[in-house]
């Protein structure tokens, strides 16, 4: 059953056991429900001269089914609310597990507004399905089976003029399924363009401002919200009407017990005790049929949520084996990687970047060399060939071990709405304050973190908003100083830096280097031409490899470059 659960609405095994614990009591409450019909019948039957009646009898019964209810109501109450609430931690803290070991091609793929809807909304939706649905759904459906057993050895006539309606509803219910679920699944994916929509008008204030874009946003977004009104609507409907027609059908289960009722009883097989105990077992029943159809509605509705998280734990995440390297010298051989099948990025490479000395990549926007660099951090796996460190393929060692040993600050900077000293010490978590501020110093950081309010305990705001790009880059490569990895990737560091700092960044890098494995990218051709090896690549393939003199006879490519570097420049605006 766990199992079953699991898969079905993607929840964890905690989950699940909560949610068998909530099924378990919403059984035996509905089963709960009808023990007073039964006493009563029998007080009725003694009191109207029908067979024996034992006063004491019926009193300890009736106190007896009075403190069961209440241990199986409060019972139901914990493992239903309590019990399946703890869920959403549960769920939310197992999606996060999953996402930090998914590669770097995730996140290109998904929309990161969808995926924080996923982690928020998507769980609570499953989360009030957990507590106000799925118990009452399974509860019903197996108290039913019971009570259909104990009604047709009562009455087999009576017993089925109940079931027959009542099977026929939630039969309706079934069938309807595909019609809900796909009204359901079009304003789900609506409310999702809904959420991308606003985050986009939020990102967008300085643009759409300044190139007078508001009264175009406000009618696109105005526009949009008429059209989910409509999905809303359409969606609701496609939900009431099946839920209507379901609900309907059940009802038809009283008139036919009054009907079959009355004949058995005129015809003396019955007494009219037992119709009573039947109209009354119909109309109860009834009443669990209306929340069945709901509950089943609501199960509906959450399956594109289901779907959403399904999909997420699906994706395959970046695994390898426990892997302790001791040389860092970087080897690509006949390496071939696409983002799209059908077009590659990376075409049938073969490098080497050896320990204790620096290797720069160049070559025109486009030509793979971030992809590259990415495929040696794997951040993404390579489709062929292989990337080894210390002669053992990255593809198959675990993450966390490669990880320990690289340090990677590329052209896009992410910081957390924390302080500077905050930032820097995520490249090491258990550095002391005095090792985080030589690390900034290093990094010239010292010259702009000076002069905020409260120096390296200043807050920066959400992804550095109070910094500019430049001293958002240089708090990104101090993490890297105090991380002080084996092997350094470095993509267009000095892109956002004036020629001042760069100037201090090279100095800091030519120490921080020293003795390690060293790839840089970098459109300024003067800051790669000492490095021991230079790529030079062109449309996905190597064109040529070897020091700046070599280059400049051999690669016209190169060539090229260094005369377009050199006039950039000399250019005077």
């Amino acid at each position: 059953m766990k199992n079953y659960l699991i898969n079905k609405y993607s929840i964890t095994e905690k989950g699940a056991s909560g949610l068998c614990k909530a099924i378990f009591f919403s059984t035996l409450k509905s089963l709960s429900f009808m023990t007073p019909i039964i006493l009563m019948m029998y007080a009725i039957q003694g009191l109207m001269g029908l067979g024996k009646f034992d006063f004491k009898i019926c009193l300890i019964g009736f106190l007896l089914i009075a403190l069961l209810m209440v241990f199986i109501l409060n019972r139901d109450y914990i493992t239903t609310y309590n019990e399946t609430y703890k869920e959403s931690a549960n769920l939310r803290i197992e999606i996060a597990d999953r996402i930090k070991d998914l590669p770097l091609s995730f996140y290109t793929k998904t929309n990161l507004t969808d995926l924080s809807q996923t982690i928020m909304k998507d769980v609570e939706t499953i989360e009030h399905a957990l507590s106000h649905a799925l118990p009452g759904y399974y509860g019903f459906l197996i108290s039913f089976l019971i009570i259909s057993i104990l009604l047709l050895i009562g009455s087999p006539i009576l017993g089925i003029s109940i079931i027959i309606p009542t099977a026929l509803s939630i039969g309706a219910s079934f069938l309807s399924a595909k019609n809900q679920s796909k009204a359901t699944s079009t304003y789900y994916k609506k409310q999702r363009r809904s959420s991308e929509l606003f985050q986009e008008i939020i990102d967008l204030q300085k643009e759409i401002r300044e190139y007078k874009l508001r009264d175009k946003k406000e009618k696109e977004i105005l526009n949009f919200i008429k059209v989910l009104e409509k999905e809303h609507i359409k969606s609701e409907l496609g939900q009431v009407i099946p839920i209507a027609i379901a609900t309907s059908i059940s009802n038809l289960s009283l008139g036919l017990v009054m009907f079959f009722g009355l004949r058995e009883l005129i015809s003396g097989n019955i007494n009219v005790l037992y119709l009573a105990g039947y109209l009354f077992a119909a109309a109860r029943i009834i009443d669990s049929v209306t929340a069945f159809n709901q509950y089943f509605g609501e199960i509906m509705y959450i399956n594109p949520a289901v779907e959403k998280i399904r999909s997420l734990k699906d994706f395959p995440i970046i695994e390898g084996e426990e892997t302790n390297f001791k040389n860092f010298d970087i080897e690509g051989e006949n390496v071939e990687f696409s983002y799209l099948k059908d077009k590659k990025v990376i075409d049938n490479i073969s490098f080497k970047a050896r320990e204790g000395e620096s290797t720069a990549l160049v070559g025109p926007s486009g030509c793979g060399k971030t992809t590259l660099l990415r495929l040696m951090a794997k951040l993404y796996d390579y489709d062929k060939g292989s990337i080894k460190i210390d002669k053992k393929d990255i593809k198959t060692s675990r993450t966390e071990d490669l990880f320990s040993h690289i340090s990677m600050v590329f052209q896009d900077v992410l910081l957390i709405d924390g302080t500077v000293m905050d930032n820097i010490r995520i490249g090491k978590m258990d550095a002391s304050d005095e090792e985080v501020l030589k690390a900034g110093r290093l990094a010239s950081c010292d010259d702009f973190v000076n002069k905020l309010k409260d120096g390296y305990n200043t807050k920066i705001g959400e992804n550095g908003s109070k910094l500019s790009g430049g001293e958002r880059q240089r708090i990104s490569i101090a993490r890297a100083f105090l991380k002080d990895a084996d092997i350094i990737l470095l993509d267009e560091i000095a892109a956002n830096l004036d020629v001042e700092n760069e100037k201090y960044i090279q100095d800091s890098l030519n120490k921080l280097s020293k003795d390690k494995t060293l790839v840089i990218i970098s459109h300024r051709m003067k800051s790669i031409q000492n490095v021991d090896q230079i790529i030079v690549m062109k449309d996905g393939r190597i064109e040529k490899s070897g020091k700046h003199e070599e280059l400049l006879k051999e690669s016209s490519a190169y060539k090229k470059m260094i005369e377009s570097s050199r006039l950039s420049e000399e250019f005077v605006y």
